[in-house]
């Protein structure tokens, strides 16, 4: 679905794509979250300083390299706190013990974000849908409300650290636009290079979401089904008007009332067809025993 923002893997830029797929716009630059993390730098140089300049701790730490970015374009958990704290937003661990407490349902949340070796990325409600905004993907993946709570825990299995995000998220399109209808996925996006990263990453496994489950009950919408009530998209979804569905199913169930009506004629006519078989024999037979009759009366008269 074109209106749902998705960023694609670029280098290491992982946060800002994650950040930006998560506020569903342009909204974060390399040259943003590069001066977030400076100031966090700068904090902690501060904080050093204040056991002493000449201290054995405090030269260390200007020797060592920046904890909250590198080159490759990888920013902390800092960072990206400290941006989503721009927007009033919040982040809590998934798997705490003060979080899990809360018994809450994960469809009944807005937002995650995962991380894993370096890798970050976001899984986001849309309307009333979930959506793997994964960068590494060619495109959203859509997560049915069974299986995401299943997904979170396979998350958890290989390792990745899950963040709830918490406050309101910006106004976007898809959020207006899924609000007022939902969308079947056709076909699910692949991994970017996903032959030569399966080699060279170690995140791999887990940006690919294993088979939904329910799919195996219900399955995927194929371009052979798609109908006039079904507008695909350029993403692989399909969008189901609901008008149009129920114009089709009232049409089904008048060419049912229509087929058992014909039946029920062809039942008549045999019925009228054996009544009217039965009238014949009867009025022959009668016609046979007159004319028997008559054969009598005139022997009888001429004898």
């Amino acid at each position: 679905m074109d209106s749902i923002f998705h960023e694609k893997q670029e280098g290491s830029l992982c946060a800002q794509h994650c950040l930006n797929n998560l506020l569903q716009g342009e909204y974060f630059t390399p040259v943003d979250l590069s001066s977030i993390a400076h100031q966090l730098d700068e904090e902690e140089r501060m904080r050093m300083a204040e056991g002493g300049m000449a201290s054995e701790e405090y030269r260390t730490f200007l020797q060592q390299p920046s904890g909250n970015m590198d080159d490759s374009g990888f920013f902390s958990i800092q960072v990206i706190s400290n941006a989503l704290r721009v927007w009033g937003l919040e982040l809590i661990l998934f798997n705490s013990p003060e979080y899990q407490r809360l018994m809450i349902n994960p469809i009944n949340e807005k937002a995650f974000i995962c991380n894993y070796k370096e890798h970050w990325f976001t899984i986001r409600k849309l309307g009333q849908q979930w959506f793997n905004l994964n960068s590494l993907l060619t495109g959203p993946e859509l997560i049915s409300d069974t299986y995401l709570a299943l997904f979170l825990a396979q998350l958890q299995q290989e390792g990745y650290s899950i963040f709830v995000i918490r406050g309101n998220l910006p106004e976007c399109e898809a959020e207006q636009i899924l609000g007022i209808m939902r969308v079947h996925q056709q076909q699910r996006p692949r991994l970017i290079g996903e032959d030569e990263a399966q080699t060279s990453m170690g995140y791999v496994s887990a940006a690919r979401r294993r088979p939904d489950p329910t799919e195996l009950l219900t399955p995927v919408f194929t371009a052979s089904r798609t109908s006039a009530s079904q507008v695909q998209t350029d993403a692989g979804f399909v969008v189901e008007d609901e008008d149009e569905e129920l114009k089709r199913a009232l049409a089904l169930s008048r060419q049912d009332m229509d087929v058992e009506d014909e039946e029920a004629d062809v039942r008549r006519a045999i019925q009228l067809s054996m009544q009217g078989d039965g009238i014949n024999g009867v009025i022959y037979r009668s016609r046979s025993t007159n004319t028997g009759s008559e054969e009598d009366q005139q022997q009888e008269s001429s004898q």
